[in-house]
């Protein structure tokens, strides 16, 4: 049957039977299922997570990449294929086919403010691939990371249109944040909260989603053989924090002693050699902030070597269970009908994990980089649950060769530029081959419409539909000579910013290296420099031709201005730290200062909870306690790199501050709890005069003060970016007390009443201005 695809919900198809007062004088006419036009295919996309373009060995990497190669052994690879340089807006570019602005994805969703370019909201004029799929006849599938939900929106309470499973996948399994403990992970199946790793021992996230992967694809075929699929399998990895099984990272022993500067010369020839990048490129300096590991001090260089060998176990771990993807759908005999693209990162590598790298990543998350010699005292937990940590500035660098910068610059490749490869057997007959046409993220879903026959729908669900914003890529397929069909881009991240026009690309960073929480920089300001290069000559943008070509940049500062008015790219900002704080975004809870929890509230966001940072409080819990006395989590926040608790132990309360995992404040009580209820109380005096400053905890039960205590540091911004919660009754990730996991409470809670101060840091107004910045104070103090 034809089908009208252009309007999304497909129409029903109208009764063409006829109708009798029996079945005698009737005739029936059943039902149509919807189906893809003949011969679609099945889509895999895969998404990996901070990899640089020289990581892998099939670009000349020092990780291998089995289940990459096999994909490019039996399809293409990109050597010219561009993302946006940072988490959230790839993604939201990768799943709409729009510029990451256009999709009101200009930043990560944590630190969205009010600009149509940056407020995290995807409109409904833009759905995703999911939905268009979905709505000709796919089943579709994600697991792994979301990064695309608005902060706001992530609390039991919805709304859930912009989940993943009201974007067009009928199933996920994954997590909503940026990034996730591997070992310890605080996970949704659908929309309900899930701890998988409870009770498994050896538990990993990434095997964990590829068995999920596997499993539903198994169902999917079993159920409906003749229908396609469509999945995104973004496990996550290998953001920080860098977790991968022992075994893996031994593997890699002692192949890292050469250092960052060796690395990067060694990947730079294996290169030129594989023809990933063409005879006559430059392999661009490092650049002065970042120190040669002949200076780096000899003490600290087995940390570093390790720090990557723990990294290169997670890619190549990563990427082995990719290939068992792979080799379930070959056991299914669709292999040869399922594009597979497999991306190989949303951005270059991280150098968010400072000089020297990092343990503890609430601890760079804060701006506070640890002192190498506490990193050298636990580098034998790095990539255990133990630790949450991040390579070094150099390994970054070193994997992105031989482009200039990493993450978060987008106004240089090693930002934007990640390798990717393409399997189509039906599709594509030069296996093997080397693409080398300009693309970019937002070219991926117009592809799959191509591959598939679908048109890009008119209106979906009652709503038009704004237009596809990339190109197809589906004639390189065919053609390696012709040139490529995306002519302009724009690009900008954090107010790094740059152009590509036909072979030219200007560019221009802001001024902040990636390893800087924040810097006062202006926009325009003498820091910025505008580049020029020529990269149909100039590869990995090495010769500044800005002085020899004025005319030149100044058009392409032109057009990226029309391109920047044009997709909501303005106001720019390379801010950072004064956007994480919540007055910049919604709130269902902003005005409250009273807050109410109750057993069933586990699981509860960071983001969309009361926010108890910089400020003082009262907490009061209501408890029913039997005879012998309890024990156990009363309630609690964040994990073991930074969090608070208020537990039993021996039938005596406890609050617990754990400082970014290096210091674990306690303040508890020499007396039992007596039996029958019982009201427990926490009073935090905030000493002010800034943000992350200490206090003074008090305890109370029913009413009469048992003990008192210092604690001299506070977390400023954020307890935990992997997942961690806040949680009543129960501790269910990792431990953010020193009690083992879970430590499930054995009394009863009837509830936990929470009342924080009105004053943001103790501070003024005048005072919160010169902290935050001119404005931002009252927004501050109205919003709390």
């Amino acid at each position: 049957m034809d089908f009208i695809r252009d309007f999304l919900p497909i129409p029903e198809k109208k009764f063409e039977g006829t109708l009798g007062r029996t079945t005698a004088e009737s005739k029936p006419d059943k039902p149509v299922i919807i189906t893809p036009p003949e011969g679609a295919p099945n889509v895999v996309i895969v998404l990996l997570d901070d990899v640089g373009f020289g990581a892998s060995d099939v670009f000349g990497g020092p990780v291998p990449m089995p289940a990459l190669r096999h994909v490019a052994d039996e399809g293409l690879r990109y050597n010219q294929f561009h993302t946006t340089a940072l988490c959230s807006p790839t993604r939201a570019a990768l799943l709409t086919g729009r510029n990451h602005h256009s999709a009101h994805f200009g930043a990560i969703s944590e630190i969205a403010v009010g600009y149509p370019g940056y407020d995290s909201v995807i409109p409904k004029s833009k759905v995703t691939v999911a939905e268009i799929l979905k709505g000709n006849g796919y089943n579709t599938a994600w697991f792994g990371k979301n990064h695309i939900t608005p902060m706001w929106e992530t609390s039991p309470a919805g709304p859930f249109d912009r989940w993943p499973t009201g974007l067009g996948f009928e199933r996920f399994y994954g997590f909503m944040g940026g990034e996730a403990s591997q070992w310890e992970p605080s996970l949704l199946d659908q929309t309900t909260p899930i701890n998988p790793n409870v009770g498994k021992e050896n538990y990993h996230l990434t095997e964990d989603m590829a068995n999920q992967t596997i499993s539903w694809i198994r169902n999917q075929k079993t159920s409906a053989p003749d229908k396609p699929f469509m999945i995104y399998f973004a496990p996550g990895a290998t953001h920080a924090p860098h977790h991968a099984p022992e075994e893996w990272i031994e593997k890699f022993k002692g192949q890292f002693d050469q250092g960052w500067d060796g690395l990067r010369g060694e990947i730079f020839e294996r290169q030129l050699a594989a023809g990933v990048i063409p005879e006559g490129t430059t392999n661009t300096p490092r650049p002065d902030s970042i120190p040669s590991w002949e200076a780096y001090p000899d003490e600290y260089k087995p940390v570093a070597a390790r720090l990557m060998e723990v990294y290169a176990g997670f890619l190549a771990h990563t990427d082995y269970h990719v290939g068992r993807i792979i080799e379930a759908i070959k056991d299914l005999d669709q292999w040869e009908n399922t594009i597979f693209m497999y991306i190989v990162g949303d951005n270059g590598a991280s150098a968010e994990g400072t000089v020297h790298g990092t343990w503890s990543a609430p601890s760079m998350q804060n701006g506070y980089p640890e002192d190498p010699e506490w990193l050298l005292e636990h580098m034998e937990s790095f990539g255990s649950a133990e630790a949450e940590n991040h390579f070094n500035v150099g390994w970054a660098w070193a994997l992105d060769a031989p482009f200039q910068w990493t993450k978060q610059v987008a106004s240089h490749f090693g930002g934007t530029r990640n390798a990717m490869a393409v399997s189509w057997p039906v599709g594509i007959s030069d296996a093997g081959g080397l693409r080398t046409q300009f693309h970019h993220v937002i070219d991926i879903v117009p592809t799959i419409l191509d591959a598939a026959n679908i048109p890009a729908p008119e209106r979906v669900n009652g709503v038009t539909q704004e237009p596809l914003e990339g190109v197809s890529m589906l004639y390189s397929f065919d053609d390696p000579q012709k040139a490529s069909n995306h002519r302009t881009q724009y690009f900008e991240i954090l107010a790094n910013r740059a152009i590509y026009h036909e072979g030219w690309v200007a560019a221009c960073f802001h001024g902040r290296v990636p390893w800087e929480r924040s810097a006062d920089l202006p926009i325009g300001g003498p820091q910025e420099v505008w580049e020029l290069y020529h990269i149909d000559d100039d590869f990995s943008q090495s010769s500044n031709l800005a002085e020899e070509y004025p005319e030149k940049l100044a058009e392409l500062q032109k057009l990226f201005d029309e391109e920047a008015w044009k997709y909501d790219v303005y106001p720019l900002s390379g801010e950072t730290t004064s956007r994480s704080l919540p007055i910049h975004r919604p709130s269902l809870i902003a005005k409250q200062t009273k807050f109410t929890y109750y057993p069933e509230n586990v699981h509860m966001p960071e983001l969309a909870i009361v926010n108890m940072k910089n400020r003082s409080f009262e907490m009061t819990a209501y408890l029913e306690i039997p005879e012998g006395g309890a024990e156990g989590v009363v309630i609690c926040q964040g994990g073991n790199m930074a969090g608070w608790s208020l537990y039993v132990e021996e039938n005596k309360p406890v609050y617990a501050y754990n400082w970014l995992g290096h210091e674990m404040y306690l303040v508890g009580s020499d007396r039992e709890l007596p039996s029958g209820l019982v009201s427990l109380k926490v009073d935090f005096a905030y000493d002010g005069g800034g943000l992350g400053m200490g206090g003074t905890a008090t305890l109370f039960i029913n009413g009469e003060q048992v003990a008192e205590g210092r604690i001299e540091k506070t977390v400023p911004f954020v307890f935990s970016m992997s997942g961690e919660t806040m949680d009543v009754g129960i501790d269910t990730g990792a431990p953010a007390g020193p009690y083992h996991h879970l430590f499930p409470f054995t009394g009863t809670i009837k509830k936990v009443e929470i009342e924080v101060g009105t004053v943001l840091a103790g501070l003024p107004e005048d005072k919160l201005n010169d902290l935050l910045g001119a404005g931002l104070a009252h927004a501050a103090m109205a919003s709390q």
